[in-house]
């Protein structure tokens, strides 16, 4: 039996402590707004934030979490009291199919976390890592640089970089 720290919640399981993250958010929590993609850390489908960071749920095993705080999509706002993220990717209509989406809005989440102010280059670098075929592309920046500047930042231009 091992404690897990998910949305703030302690969470008490029964699981194999090399089981992936993945599948105990899916199958023993409910929690499923992470999706299985590649099962190989390859697509981001699965990305969580553990500690603020972003984390690919799939290839993480429950015994590098105790005592760590893991936060899914769920955990960031409600239906009616959306997240600035969340609120962010509806107002900008970001997912087409949304699969991916979660991941996507987690990896953005983590990044603002860390830089309230990101340059456009930022962004495209953190969410890089993550495989979309959806074609809303360009959406989704406009969503993180919303959510940026909801949250009390905003997008760096080029030249506030060069100060």
């Amino acid at each position: 039996m091992m404690t897990l720290k998910v949305n703030g919640r302690d969470q008490q399981l029964d699981a194999d402590p090399e089981t992936p993250l993945l599948y105990v958010l899916r199958e023993d929590l409910k929690l499923n707004a992470a999706k299985f993609g590649c099962g190989s850390g390859q697509c981001g489908s699965c990305t969580v934030m553990v500690d603020g960071h972003a984390v690919l749920s799939c290839v993480t095993p429950l015994v590098l979490l105790e005592g760590r705080q893991v936060t899914t999509l769920e955990g960031l706002g409600t239906v009616s009291e959306p997240a600035p993220i969340q609120r962010a990717f509806m107002e900008e209509q970001a997912a087409q199919c949304g699969y991916c989406i979660a991941g996507i809005m987690m990896r953005a989440q983590a990044l603002l976390q860390r830089n309230s102010k990101p340059t456009d280059e930022q962004i495209r670098a953190e969410l890089e890592p993550h495989l979309c075929r959806c074609g809303t592309h360009m959406r989704i920046l406009r969503a993180v640089r919303r959510a940026a500047t909801a949250m009390g930042g905003g997008v760096r231009t080029a030249s506030e970089d060069t100060l």
